[in-house]
């Protein structure tokens, strides 16, 4: 009995842990940069916009590292996105996953702005990410509910 007992409490120590997520936090950026960024301003012709968010609710205690072109934006968490900006021309985003990092290219014109959503899936040991391209549309209204990460 004292052994289903001690098992009882240990699937519900763990259940709870993963309902409620660990405390996942990654460095925020600073409120007026948040708020600057959800202005959602065109960007110079000579640059474009690059909006990464995340916002779904599998996996939000993993936090997932971010790149582009090869190089570290910073770690995502659940309700917060990226605000960057790179050169005309062909990009690649990169984003952690179980086994390697799964990528997506992109071609950004100067004066545009772009929005990704990386997302939480399944994975055989622990959740591995994606990144897909979404509309202008629904990236403001995800932005919107998410804070900026730095």
């Amino acid at each position: 009995m004292k052994i289903s007992t001690s098992l009882k409490t240990l699937v519900v120590v763990a259940s709870l842990a993963i309902l409620t997520g660990c405390a996942s936090t990654v460095p925020m950026a600073p409120k007026e940069q948040d708020a600057a960024s959800k202005t959602f301003a065109a960007p110079a012709a000579d640059q474009a916009g690059v909006y990464i968010y995340r916002n779904n609710f599998v996996g939000k205690a993993l936090k997932k590292r971010l790149m582009i072109d090869n190089v570290g934006i910073g770690e995502t968490a659940n309700g917060v996105y990226f605000h960057k900006t790179v050169t005309p021309g062909e990009h690649t985003l990169s984003t952690e996953s179980e086994f390697g990092d799964n990528t997506l290219k992109f071609t950004a014109e100067g004066g545009k702005n772009y929005y990704f959503q990386q997302y939480i899936k399944m994975g055989v040991f622990v959740g591995g990410s994606g990144i897909q391209a979404v509309t202008e549309e629904v990236g403001k209204q995800n932005v919107l509910q998410c804070n900026e990460a730095k």
